[in-house]
């Protein structure tokens, strides 16, 4: 996907290097560019202890979707004495229709390899893997292509740059779907056990692959990592939103005039992301964004000044998820778009819990009849507290955020939830099977 201009006098860090060196050629041109200069100041001249806190200092969260602060896990798992411990890079991106991770790994894969090296460092692991879904062959190749470049070079392995420090980096391609890219489901997948997610607590930090400490961050995350430790806790922490300091990559497609992916500081409004991808094709009418990936919400014009951070954005009724955002017109029924969301959803189930196998295809099933003129009296009303049912049951994110879609649609578009559940009319003209609104009417 095409690389936008990150908006003017806002600070590049993810994808700086993007373009300045062949990510399979040799290690001189990435460290030209400034590949593995954190590392090589690190160790072993700077403690693992100051490492985590310079993380902590930075306010560095997970760019994952939760943003939980990561020298919190760092800090947690290097705490558990007596035991190997593990570092795992989730570049699997789970969501099909994102980007961003694999951008990133195929663009900067020494990035991904070095942050993940720095937080190996900081907990005391002496292995890490970088996680990756099996389809995607080039970042698997580039990331495979940086580690044996690394080893070569004296980067990593035993004795890693005469510290003493032994760290040995593996690259594994995994099957699966959307659940895999759970942290917990991701680690039996990597144990080769059925990918299911796991209750929590146990955290990983305490209990992961193998049962040992590990550490679980996204590519994006760790690739933040070398940028802090170069320029320091203090400059990561003025960029962006004060809770959410720094930057991430968005993915911006749909009814847009320039789709493709920026990097932008948190805390930027929806509405400028948006503006950074040239705004609405010329014939077409924002009607709403879906905001998060297949499990997001849709959000409205009127809510477009919304900030892009987790809180934010929960708050309005989406979600950060896999960093995208869809541009929808008016020629899109919000009704069908939400269903068909479900049905990928309850499809991607992994069925361990039955709210989730029976639930999230109930809720399918509700928007189903609706698109269809086949709503029973009582099934708005049923959909809600389903969806109540299915967060308050939920063992991971699939099942817990499965509703938004539904829920999101029904908080900003009503009218049009409405008219499929009590009137059998669908606004769009999209549902075949339903006369619009004005046909109702005429009829």
């Amino acid at each position: 996907m095409k690389i936008l201009s990150s908006p003017r006098g806002k600070p590049s860090i993810l994808l700086a290097r993007a373009g300045r060196y062949e990510p399979a050629g040799p290690l001189a041109q990435a460290e030209k560019a400034g590949a593995w200069a954190a590392w090589k100041k690190t160790a072993p001249d700077v403690s693992p202890q100051a490492v985590i806190r310079l993380v902590s200092d930075a306010r560095l969260r997970g760019r994952g979707g939760a943003g939980y602060p990561a020298a919190d896990k760092w800090r947690a798992a290097a705490s558990v004495e007596g035991q190997a411990r593990y570092v795992i890079a989730n570049g699997f991106e789970a969501d099909p229709g994102a980007q961003v991770d694999r951008l990133l790994m195929e663009q900067d894969p020494h990035a991904v390899v070095e942050g993940l090296v720095l937080a190996a460092y900081a907990i005391g692991a002496s292995h890490g893997y970088i996680a990756v879904h099996e389809r995607m062959g080039e970042a698997r190749q580039r990331l495979s292509a940086a580690v044996r470049a690394a080893e070569e070079a004296g980067y990593i392995g035993t004795n890693a740059l005469d510290s003493g420090f032994d760290i040995h980096v593996e690259v594994v391609p995994l099957p699966g779907g959307l659940v895999v890219g759970e942290e917990t489901t991701l680690i039996r997948a990597i144990e080769n056990k059925r990918a299911q997610p796991d209750q929590r607590p146990p955290y990983p930090a305490h209990d992961g692959v193998w049962g040992r400490p590990t550490v679980v961050n996204n590519v994006e995350t760790l690739s933040l990592v070398p940028w802090i430790v170069n320029n320091g806790a203090a400059a990561f922490a003025a960029i962006g939103d004060d809770d959410f300091p720094g930057t991430t990559l968005v993915q911006l497609s749909g009814s847009l005039k320039r789709p493709g992916i920026v990097e932008v500081p948190l805390g930027m409004s929806i509405r400028r992301l948006l503006a950074l991808a040239g705004g609405p094709v010329d014939d077409a009418e924002l009607k709403a964004v879906l905001v998060g990936g297949p499990a997001g919400g849709f959000l409205p014009p009127h809510e477009l000044d919304t900030l892009y951070t987790p809180t934010a954005l929960a708050a309005a009724g989406a979600i950060w998820g896999s960093g995208t955002v869809v541009a929808i017109d008016e020629r899109t029924c919000i009704v069908d778009m939400a269903t068909t969301l479900l049905r990928y959803l309850s499809d991607e189930s992994c069925g361990k819990t039955i709210p989730c196998r029976i639930g999230v295809r109930r809720l399918y099933e509700i928007g189903r009849r609706a698109t269809s003129g086949l709503a029973r009296p009582v099934d708005a009303e049923v959909l809600g507290q389903l969806a109540a049912d299915l967060r308050d049951a939920a063992l991971c994110g699939l099942e817990r955020l499965a509703p938004n879609p539904f829920m999101s649609g029904m908080r900003y578009f009503e009218e049009e939830f409405d008219q499929h559940f009590a009137h059998g009319n669908c606004p769009a003209g999209v549902c075949e099977t339903l006369p619009t609104k004005a046909q109702a009417v005429s009829a």
